[in-house]
């Protein structure tokens, strides 16, 4: 049987995503509600997948709304999940959910990054992590990831550079794993190149590896977490994270409490983001 341009992209594909991520042919015919046999003649090019089951297989796969709409059009479909603008108007209860979470998250940093870093919003303690970088790591876009481990943005002022860095990189390295972008794979090259040697067990805090950043009045010890739009159906929006950094301990938040334009304001009983 000869197999068409069109349905031979589309198996190559398939292959490529069930090979990366390790499945037999049964183990995602089993997750994707279909059989092994229908499974290896998509594979073979010998069979036009519907819509849904591009769909079912993309789910199965764990892949992006973004690698699915690609996924789509190897099969010679249409995309099925947008893209909007994040200033288009759809998506401003998004912006003003955002607005409202960074400036609650006051006195502490929280910035909102699109893939590989680049940096969305920020509430003003993002400050503290653009202390004495140079010009040119804060001229727009900034990349967070590499402001962050730059030998002339933030990275001379971690005291543990060499393991806090390598989780940075270590979590770039699992996105790379589970996608297929051939840029980030350069981008975490460069990223280790800013890392020294590391020397010693890396040192963290029982549940997870602290930041720990010298400032004027002293050092801090900061955790941070990861927060994205789980039911998205918009690329944009769904490609979106949160990052929050949050006080190791006690003499870190009072020093961010002390930093922060608000503080006083906490101090006397009120919260760090009233606005009446």
């Amino acid at each position: 049987m000869t197999v068409s341009a069109e349905h031979g992209q589309f198996a190559r594909e398939l292959r490529r995503w069930r090979t990366l991520r390790r499945w037999s042919q049964l183990e995602l015919a089993i997750a994707a509600d279909t059989t092994q046999r229908h499974l290896s003649f998509l594979e073979q090019g010998r069979s036009r997948p519907g819509r849904s089951m591009v769909v079912r297989l993309a789910e199965s796969l764990g892949m992006s709304l973004r690698e699915r709409n690609e996924l789509l059009l190897s099969a010679g479909y249409a995309p099925v999940y947008p893209e909007s603008s994040l200033d288009a108007p759809e998506l401003g209860p998004v912006r003003e959910a955002l607005d409202r979470i960074l400036d609650g998250h006051r006195p502490y940093p929280a910035v909102v990054v699109r893939p590989h870093g680049e940096l969305v919003a920020a509430n003003p303690a993002f400050s503290l992590l653009t202390e004495d970088a140079a010009p040119a790591l804060l001229e727009p876009p900034i990349n967070v990831l590499r402001l962050a481990l730059h030998p002339e943005g933030m990275a001379r002022r971690v005291e543990n550079l060499a393991e806090w860095g390598r989780h940075v990189t270590g979590s770039l390295r699992t996105q790379a794993w589970q996608s297929r972008d051939p840029g980030l794979e350069e981008f975490i090259a460069e990223l280790e190149g800013y890392l020294p040697a590391v020397h010693a067990p890396a040192e963290h805090l029982g549940f997870a590896v602290p930041l720990r950043l010298r400032v004027t009045e002293g050092e801090l010890r900061l955790i941070t977490t990861l927060t994205s739009f789980a039911t998205a159906v918009d690329v944009t929006l769904a490609e979106l994270r949160l990052e929050a950094f949050l006080p190791a301990d006690e003499s870190t938040a009072r020093i961010l409490r002390q930093r922060s334009p608000c503080g006083q304001q906490d101090q006397d009983g009120g919260h760090c983001g009233d606005s009446s």
